[in-house]
């Protein structure tokens, strides 16, 4: 019997057109084994409301064709269903296909769905609203309010706001009960985890997994000004939980309690909320399709560029540390010049 594939197209996410997309379908999904239709959403909230119909209707795949926003619509009502989700990644993050190991490019996307390859895996609630790759509050749900605001989407949209919110961003002070143990941290950001990161390669919690049936949480503590550019280094190469300013943990339930309301994100889109905050995970809840050859891929070319970029640091640790010694050396002797000129 031939799959039944529906694809949510949101004509309108991301940065580039889906138009080429309905023509490439008939050339990478065979006609033996799959049938297939379209719909495209018209305003906010419609890829969840025509997710919700296939699955009522026994469609076997709903493909959510967009951004982030848009996988999350889809997802959020297939949960708990049969249907199984998949992604064509059209938006500016796609922190989802990332994660799996789904091509950015339709084509490539295209031939994983072709595959057919689907696994049963978690995903998050935050304050009941689903998520399937992170959720939090701090600095991350603050950018996520900026990017929503602003006129235009896309990477540098994305870069302009995170440079210019950096630099006005005060920490908070949120206590914390992890499995019922209880803290209290002054933090940047604490991000719940599902998935490894936001998107466009940006790693808050790299170990995360999406079928271990925990949540991994990332508390970035506050930092100055010249410890900004080792922690952009760290979420790009997967080693933030190294950094001396983050405590990481993982659990299947956290409360959090803040001083003032405020913005919260889940998979990048921002919501209003108290002053109480509740995320859980809910072990294998959604069918998704996977990319059955994934691997941990290490480019060459970035492996390169981070050696170079710890070789520098070492080396302007070195500098700085024999400029200060030459530095105490002058002002000794100094001292002693000034010493022998008053006898």
């Amino acid at each position: 019997m031939r799959k039944q594939v529906r694809f949510i197209i949101n004509p309108i996410s991301g940065t580039r057109g889906k138009e080429a997309i309905a023509h490439l379908i008939p050339e990478y999904l065979d006609s033996e084994r799959f049938e297939y239709d379209m719909v495209y959403t018209e305003r906010s909230g419609h890829a969840a409301q025509l997710a919700k119909e296939a699955a009522k209707e026994g469609v076997d795949i709903a493909v959510a064709v967009g951004g982030d926003g848009t996988v999350n619509e889809v997802a959020r009502s297939l949960v708990h269903t049969d249907t199984a989700l998949a992604v064509i990644p059209c938006g500016s993050g796609n922190g989802l296909a990332r994660h799996l190991f789904i091509p950015i490019n339709p084509i490539g996307a295209l031939k994983i769905l072709a595959e057919c390859s689907i696994e049963t895996l978690d995903y998050g609630l935050i304050n009941k609203q689903p998520f399937f790759c992170t959720c939090g509050i701090g600095f991350d749900a603050f950018i996520s309010q900026k990017f929503a605001e602003a006129g235009k989407r896309g990477l540098m949209t994305y870069v302009d706001n995170t440079l210019k919110g950096g630099l006005t961003y005060k920490p908070e002070t949120y206590h914390i009960s992890i499995d019922g143990e209880e803290q209290t941290y002054e933090a940047f950001l604490i991000a719940c985890a599902n998935a490894s990161q936001y998107g466009n390669n940006v790693f808050i919690a790299p170990a995360a997994s999406m079928n271990d049936g925990l949540m991994d949480v990332t508390i970035l503590e506050p930092f100055n000004l010249l410890e900004a550019p080792q922690v952009v280094v760290q979420l790009l190469n997967k080693t933030i939980d190294k950094n001396s300013h983050t405590r990481t943990f993982r659990c299947k339930r956290v409360h959090i309690h803040r001083e003032r309301p405020g913005v919260v994100h889940f998979d990048g889109e921002p919501m209003e909320c108290g002053t109480d905050i509740d995320v859980e995970l809910i072990n294998r809840g959604v069918h998704v399709v996977v990319n059955p050859e994934e691997q941990q891929l290490t480019f060459p070319l970035f492996s390169a560029l981070t050696d170079i970029h710890d070789k520098m640091v070492q080396e302007m640790v070195t500098l700085r540390d024999d400029f200060l010694q030459q530095s105490e050396r002058i002002k000794r002797i100094n001292s002693e010049l000034l010493n022998k000129l008053k006898i």
